[in-house]
């Protein structure tokens, strides 16, 4: 027991702070040090969340046209005013009309006209949608199809010293036709371009038959060109025989350009290509015809040899289609191309493969011709 009320005791004193002597004889005990202070670390208040800008508005459209003092060429320009910076893509496309298509992303149509009228001369009209909820969509119609040197999409930035907001600009020129066409009816003395579709290395589309593209066209371009020389017309054949036009190893845009230049050269007044169509589906069937709207006239020649294709062969009606193909956009004279059937239909590979439906279909095509020229003569006069 003594040892234990010892240890206790020898605690407290080493616990105890020691007194000493102060001034006078004093004895002082200092005071204790306070415990050392741990700092408080306070939580940062949260970071306030930035707002991303709102989207922003076409707040108005204006437009003019006018003439280049240099040049000469008329030119259509829209001028859409925004209330900040966007980002614009443009692409030209054919269906169901040619038009230019600008896409304005971050920004959507405000309170503004959202359809013009501008008379056909450069452009039929345009008209403004919302495609989402920061996108819009342009969408200028035009009589032509246009190429890349034909129109210019670009922005402006705001200046605010002249008080002028952020601008996308569309221009678009006037596209004149290579050659201005006056068309008399009738066949006599026309230059009629037919393009049997394929040919040499290139059998084209095969049957379930194993029957080839390539000779089944040729046949009927041959039977075409006799029509067409007895009623009076001088025909251009891109080939008569199986070969590939423009010869052996030659590239798909070297093949197609051949065609398109004999046509061009030789100042054909209209140019036909043949084909026969396919399909996975062995079940589609039917007559197409095809067309770039690249003058006034294209889509009337594939109109009128669709409509003559259907009495002649009687198949199912696929329509007159634009189409982007690379003969009929790059002769300069009105151009059809034409899918007689589907030679991976078993019933219309027989049907082609017979001299009888070859023969009707050929005649579809010339009295297609022939019902072009009549009425592209009330739209142009003669030639």
């Amino acid at each position: 027991m003594r040892r234990t009320i010892l240890a206790v005791s020898l605690c407290l004193l080493l616990l105890t702070p020691p007194a000493f002597a102060g001034p006078n004889g004093v004895t002082v005990t200092p005071e204790p040090k306070p415990a050392a202070q741990i700092p408080v670390v306070r939580p940062e208040p949260a970071a306030v969340k930035q707002e991303l800008p709102l989207k922003q508005e076409i707040t108005n459209i204006r437009w003019a046209t006018h003439e280049d003092a240099l040049t000469g060429q008329s030119k259509l320009r829209l001028v859409l005013d925004v209330s900040g910076p966007v980002r614009v893509e443009a692409e030209t496309a054919a269906a169901p009309t040619p038009r230019l298509v600008v896409n304005i992303k971050g920004a959507v149509p405000g309170k503004v006209k959202d359809a013009l009228s501008f008379g056909g001369k450069i452009a039929d009209g345009a008209e403004l949608v919302a495609t989402g909820l920061d996108s819009s969509r342009l969408i200028v119609d035009v009589p032509l199809m246009l190429e890349d040197g034909d129109y210019r999409v670009f922005t402006l930035p705001s200046d605010p010293k002249f008080n002028r907001p952020f601008r996308v600009v569309v221009d678009v020129n006037k596209k004149v036709p290579p050659v201005t066409y006056k068309f008399r009816p009738g066949l006599k003395n026309k230059v009629i371009a037919i393009d049997p579709g394929h040919g040499g290395s290139d059998p084209g589309a095969i049957g379930l038959g194993k029957s080839q593209e390539k000779v089944i066209t040729l046949a009927v371009a041959k039977q075409v060109q006799a029509l067409l020389e007895k009623a009076g017309a001088k025909v251009i054949m891109t080939r008569q025989d199986d070969r590939d036009v423009f010869g052996p190893n030659a590239t798909a845009v070297e093949e197609l350009k051949a065609r398109t230049s004999i046509a061009n050269n030789r100042k054909a007044d209209v140019f036909i290509s043949i084909h026969i169509n396919s399909f996975t589906n062995s079940a589609a069937g039917g007559t197409s015809t095809y067309y770039y709207q690249k003058t006034p006239y294209d889509m009337l020649l594939a109109q009128n040899l669709q409509s003559a294709l259907l009495q002649a062969g009687g198949l199912y009606d696929r329509g007159a289609n634009p189409a982007n193909f690379y003969v009929i956009k790059r002769t300069v004279m009105p151009a059809t191309l034409v899918e007689l059937a589907f030679i991976s239909n078993p019933e219309e590979e027989k049907l082609l493969n017979t001299p009888q439906f070859q023969q009707k279909m050929a005649q579809g095509i010339v009295q297609g011709l022939d019902r072009f020229f009549a009425q592209a003569a009330k739209l142009g006069g003669e030639r």
